[in-house]
């Protein structure tokens, strides 16, 4: 089985974090969110995956995995962004005969790709979907099941949903779906759904299937959805210092690589430094993750995301859900409230004063 994850789109959602980056390159516990998903589908025995990118997102996305030698990637441009349904038609050549499945890459499950891509290859049904239940469907892909749990209908964002059952991140396919997607009419927001080349295949009278979602599932696409995955993925580490502790307290699950330093300070577990992070007379609380080469001194963070080469430093107050980019700067003395909520974009300075 193949895999295609699309990465052509722009985040809009996360502004300001993607103004300078597409969302898929942005961290979430100690790497990007489309290296966590293509670990996924590695651990599913995936290791064929074609990623649709557009001009803005290319070449961040090929610079994020420089690192993943052992996996066949193949990036494939997609000139306009028409949908995930277009989308996936983008990768028709590639995927060829193949059975494939289609990963969302800023969606993420607790138990991966695998539970699904197994069901697929046991029964071989013409496509089987992901499903979660949600609060509100009407943001969603929705699917109406039978006993059978073959889906009987699937709309789109619908002022009245049929059920709960949302349509998650995570789609498997036989090639049937091409001659579904080939030629099909552009729904009303001028885009090709997936949700309509599904609906398609039942009409057909194909069977879908829908499997429901064991375990948590988040989907990142806004700030907050952010931090809510890089805690879920925390919750995973285990302890590792390897590098320089001096006059410091560490409690709880804490990776310190060997390249960097911890001196006079408190870190509370889970939490994550990436590599040559120096922390100083400086309290690191839980669920927070440290990207390479960020100094944070004399200043208090907890449950934050904080991205590579920042400097956090002579703060009076603790920075709390924070998410803080690329070289960017907070530095400061006194300043009421006690805790402050950033979101930060690259390459900025802010000033507590």
């Amino acid at each position: 089985m193949k895999a295609i994850i699309p990465a052509a789109g722009l985040g809009t959602r996360l502004r300001p974090l993607t103004f300078t980056r597409p969302k898929p390159v942005l961290p979430v516990a100690g790497a990007p969110i489309i290296v966590h998903a293509l670990h996924t589908l590695q651990a599913a025995g995936i290791t064929e995956v074609s990623i649709i990118v557009s001009d803005a997102t290319r070449a961040e996305i090929g610079h994020a995995l420089v690192d993943l030698t052992e996996m066949q990637i193949t990036m494939i441009d997609q000139r306009e962004q028409l949908g995930l349904g277009h989308a996936v038609l983008t990768a028709r050549e590639w995927v060829g005969d193949s059975d494939f499945c289609v990963y969302l890459g800023d969606n993420l499950f607790e138990h991966g790709a695998k539970p699904f891509t197994e069901a697929f290859a046991q029964s071989r049904p013409a496509a089987l979907i992901a499903l979660v239940q949600v609060a509100d469907p009407t943001a969603f892909g929705v699917a109406e099941l039978d006993g059978d749990n073959q889906i009987k209908r699937l709309v789109e964002k619908p002022k009245v949903p049929p059920s709960n059952l949302a349509v998650a991140g995570l789609y498997c396919f036989t090639p049937e779906i091409f001659e579904v997607l080939d030629g099909m009419p552009p729904s009303a927001r001028g885009e090709y759904e997936i949700t309509d080349a599904i609906q398609g295949l039942i009409e057909r009278g194909r069977r879908v299937v829908g499997q429901r979602v064991e375990g948590w599932w988040k989907d990142t696409g806004r700030p907050a959805d952010l931090l809510d995955a890089n805690r879920l993925l925390l919750e995973r580490i285990e302890s590792d210092v390897q590098g320089e502790v001096t006059e410091s307290r560490l409690t709880g699950r804490v990776i310190v690589p060997a390249s960097s330093k911890v001196v006079r300070s408190k870190i509370v577990g889970p939490v994550l430094l990436g590599e040559n992070v120096l922390i100083e007379d400086a309290y690191i609380g839980p669920f927070t993750s440290i990207g390479s080469g960020t100094v944070v001194r004399m200043a208090e963070v907890e449950h934050s995301v904080i991205d590579a080469q920042a400097r956090i430093e002579h703060l009076n107050t603790r920075l709390q859900d924070c998410l803080i980019g690329v070289k960017a700067e907070v530095r400061g003395g006194r300043t009421l409230p006690r805790t402050h909520k950033l979101t930060i974009s690259d390459a900025s300075l802010v000033e507590l004063a």
